[in-house]
């Protein structure tokens, strides 16, 4: 088995690194083709990577399949010009890593992964509606939900400073080991949270910047006003009350937030809470895990829990990875076998322990592992992480609209443009017609 780091080197290649990566010959064995190759997300997590190659070394010895594996960083956007290079060469991993809208750009290259998902929602229950969303296009699965990467990013709070600010026990509102209590967690209840931590001089942690993370809480706070910019027929629905709610909810709340958020990156919130500096931020547990490393005193405070509940629902960002195979790959039984293996029970919850709680797996049976109720300190912060009581909506920004303008709604952060522009003072009007200009080129191209 041959293992190794993708390189600056070989990525700059491009395309002649996807074409130099050709088919293997014909052997015997228990599949057409001997060898097998893959492209997997790189893991910040220390020790996370040896639990995916130890799960494809039990699979390949078994099944008699040469592998090779690439751990391949999401730095630089190394992965995902990996996928692009490998598209335009027609030639490149049997089974690569894909995040989050990749399987509906790369749809029609992709092997159809229908039997694969049957089998795995029968064995683990359903996935949640965003995965289908995004994985499974025009009826076709295209990707199998990975849980290596696959992340929510809900509030992770201060336990301290949420009790003295706010009057909030998040431990009892989302207790360890048990459902949630969290009936009064409102939009309400959440501004007038960040308000008082505000005052107390340790102010919420939201960004309005351009990255994921930033994006990511938009998309579940228009959610949670049912507030869509493009509906699932592709029709563009910015100007509606909804929309305008969550506008002057996102109004009210930049008032008690740091006064650079709308500079924030994906690093800028870790950092926040890292510092002491923060009452609460919307990440995955990298956040805490850095805490715990660096600034254990503060990683003692923090308390993982679900997200506020909007006039429409309770939603939560959540941002899944997939593992895809290419239709030119020669090795496409091979691979869905692999990927079998990479999803069932116990290979599963050893790359969820490999992590420390960080990846999640997105079929429900697979919620209650024991790592996230004993995972600490405080011991259970992350046990409502992974949504055990179903007690959130998972969600991603710029859905339910039609992919290719869902993406670009995403990547271009127009929700959080959107409410930076009319917290500086334009006119909500204004705002509204300046999205709708951008829906408009979205759709033309």
């Amino acid at each position: 088995m041959v293992l190794n780091k993708i390189s600056r080197r070989r990525l700059m290649a491009g395309s002649a690194m996807a074409t130099a990566m050709v088919a293997a010959p014909f052997v015997r064995g228990a599949y057409a083709a001997g060898k097998l190759s893959m492209g997997f997300w790189d893991h910040w997590v220390p020790g996370a990577n040896a639990a995916t190659e130890k799960a494809v070394r039990a699979w390949a010895e078994k099944e008699k399949v040469e592998v090779q594996i690439d751990f391949i960083t999401s730095q630089g956007n190394k992965l995902l010009l990996t996928g692009a290079a490998e598209s335009q060469a027609k030639s490149g991993h049997d089974i690569l890593a894909l995040s989050t809208w990749l399987p509906s750009r790369y749809a029609e290259m992709l092997v159809s992964m229908d039997d694969v998902m049957a089998d795995l929602i029968r064995e683990n229950g359903k996935v949640n509606p965003t995965v289908e969303y995004l994985g499974r296009i025009k009826g076709k699965w295209v990707g199998v939900p990975a849980t290596v990467g696959s992340q929510i990013k809900g509030p992770c709070s201060r336990i301290d400073y949420m009790k003295q600010y706010a009057g909030i026990d998040v431990q009892a509102m989302y207790p360890n080991g048990a459902p949630p209590k969290a009936d009064a967690w409102t939009f309400d209840a959440f501004l007038k949270a960040a308000e008082a931590c505000h005052k107390g001089g340790h102010p919420f942690g939201i960004g309005l910047g351009t990255t994921a993370d930033n994006v990511d809480t938009a998309g579940a706070i228009f959610h949670g006003f049912g507030a869509m910019l493009v509906n699932e027929k592709g029709d563009a629905t910015v100007k509606t009350d909804a929309v305008r709610q969550a506008l002057e909810f996102y109004k009210k709340l930049m008032a008690f937030l740091p006064p650079d958020v709308a500079a924030w990156d994906d690093a800028s919130n870790n950092k926040f809470l890292v510092s002491g500096q923060a009452s609460m931020i919307m990440n995955p547990p990298s956040a805490w895990a850095v805490a715990k490393r660096d600034a254990p005193k503060v990683a003692e405070l923090c308390w993982t829990h679900g997200f506020a509940a909007g006039p429409k629902g309770r939603f939560a960002p959540f941002v899944p990875y997939f593992w895809s195979t290419w239709n030119f790959s020669k090795n496409a039984s091979a691979a869905k076998s692999l990927i079998r293996h990479l999803s069932t029970r116990d290979v599963v919850e050893s790359m969820v322990v490999a992590s420390g709680g960080y990846d999640l797996p997105s079929f429900e049976n697979f919620t209650t592992f024991k790592v996230w109720q004993e995972e600490g300190p405080p011991k259970g912060t992350l046990y409502h992480y992974p949504n055990p009581h179903n007690h959130q909506i998972l969600s991603v920004a710029g859905a339910p609209a039609p992919h290719g303008i869902a993406e670009r709604i995403y990547t271009q952060a127009t929700q959080t443009q959107m409410a930076v522009r009319y917290f500086r003072g334009e006119p909500l009007e204004k705002t509204l017609a300046w999205a709708e200009s951008e829906i408009e080129g979205f759709m033309r191209n």
